[in-house]
């Protein structure tokens, strides 16, 4: 697997974090490979992947051969050792030429963060770090020596995936390991991941469920008793191939922990940016829109005809809205990413909540006003803005913080503090 670093040629294009933004060496070189493939291999596969509703699976062996797949992996374990907010701009810089393969990319790499760098900030007992590192090790090393894809599956149809409840997926111990059954829905990479990064409860015996026994577990594709069912045909992120997945005691070792027993509850309570990984997908979708209307109007799209149609004050009103949106959501997007640490502050929390909520509605805002000034040829399937439109009517609706509970959890907390109830 190819993992040098050297910078390719540049696309004549604005980074998605804009070019005036302090990017360090490392930064620079990765978010320039995310471009040169978004925009010579992606781009060009991405309106078929869609049409046929198909994983992109070329997408991912040059992903591969890049190093890409090894991204959050640590140097040490011969990954790229990228920090959160540099995935954050490069998962970005993917969704502004192919949402579906940013989104199923977000699943694989958090994999990866969770388990590495954001468990570094947890509290592990000695012993408890050991066992960590050794399992650390093994999924370390499937991505980086043998390529292996991480899935994520998180929804179930409840409220579990919102933190509301304990996750319906059960975990049982036995001799060695575990035996889960249950089912989880909307499970992108269904058809791609070598390992599913399952989130299940652990049922203990006399005791009721409770999130803070959820486990965190790598369960094989392979693995019998793992099914994979149902149709998958979406209005939008069609290359996801999200189908449903379902476990029929299916035993996983004890080796296969993503994370400690009792850990992920940790996280979830102490390092809320774990749950906005969703959004870089939607900065990039709304940076794509944006991109086109504007290469559209100075007449710069192949297959629309030469004429420019910038000069009409209606058109640059329009652009003009669409820039200052675009700006409101890249300088939220970008406070936020370098926010994310553990124990966040009160204000630091509600901001995440606010930029999920921001890029979510104004993606699909920016793609709705590109519509409507680009005018008719925009609906046509040769062109990409109608994929842009419908992939990011979906971001909104994404667990575990959609757009409803982002405002949700910002009432709630901007007026209560811990604890606090009414009378």
């Amino acid at each position: 697997m190819t993992t040098d670093l050297q910078a390719p040629s540049q696309p004549d294009v604005m980074p998605i974090c804009g070019d005036d933004y302090p990017l360090t060496e490392k930064q620079q070189k990765l978010m320039a490979l995310a471009r040169q493939l978004g925009r010579e291999k992606f781009a060009p596969r991405a309106a078929q992947l869609d049409r046929d509703a198909q994983f992109p699976f070329a997408n991912y062996d040059d992903m591969r051969d890049s190093g890409l797949l090894a991204l959050c992996v640590p140097e040490a374990h011969g990954g790229q050792g990228a920090d959160y907010a540099t995935y954050a701009m490069v998962s970005a810089e993917i969704g502004r030429y192919c949402g579906a393969t940013a989104l199923t990319f977000n699943m694989h790499v958090c994999t990866m963060l969770w388990s590495g760098l954001l468990s570094e900030d947890l509290e592990m007992t000695p012993e408890q770090r050991a066992i960590h590192r050794t399992h650390q090790a093994t999924h370390f090393a499937r991505v980086v020596n043998d390529g292996a894809i991480y899935a994520q599956p998180f929804s179930e149809g409840g409220a579990a995936a919102s933190g509301a409840q304990p996750f319906g997926t059960i975990a049982v111990k036995v001799d060695g390991g575990w035996k889960i059954n249950g089912k989880k829905i909307f499970a992108s990479l269904s058809d791609a991941a070598d390992y599913f990064g399952v989130l299940c409860t652990e049922k203990k015996e006399g005791a009721d469920l409770s999130r803070r026994d959820t486990l965190y577990l790598a369960i094989p594709r392979t693995a019998p008793g793992l099914t994979i069912e149902g149709d998958w045909d979406p209005l939008g992120m069609r290359a996801t191939v999200s189908r449903n997945l379902i476990f029929k005691d299916v035993f996983v070792p004890d080796d296969a922990a993503l994370m400690p027993q009792g850990l992920y509850f940790q996280a979830a309570s102490r390092w809320p940016h774990m749950f906005m990984t969703l959004s870089p997908t939607y900065m990039g979708i709304a940076q794509a829109a944006y991109d086109f209307t504007v290469a559209y109007l100075r007449g710069e799209i192949a297959g629309t005809g030469p004429v420019k149609r910038r000069q009409f004050a209606t058109k640059q009103i329009a652009v003009a809205e669409m820039f200052i949106k675009l700006e409101q959501t890249r300088n939220l997007f970008l406070r936020a990413i370098e926010d994310a640490k553990v124990d966040p502050s009160k204000s630091t929390r509600l901001r995440a909540y606010a930029a999920q909520y921001t890029i979510m509605e104004n993606a699909q805002d920016i793609a709705r006003l590109a519509i409507r000034t680009c005018g008719g040829q925009s609906m046509l399937k040769s062109l990409p803005l109608e994929r842009l439109y419908r992939d990011a009517r979906c971001g909104s609706l994404m667990l575990p913080w959609t757009a409803e509970l982002c405002m949700d959890r910002i009432g709630r907390e901007a007026l209560y503090e811990p604890g606090e109830k009414d009378e």
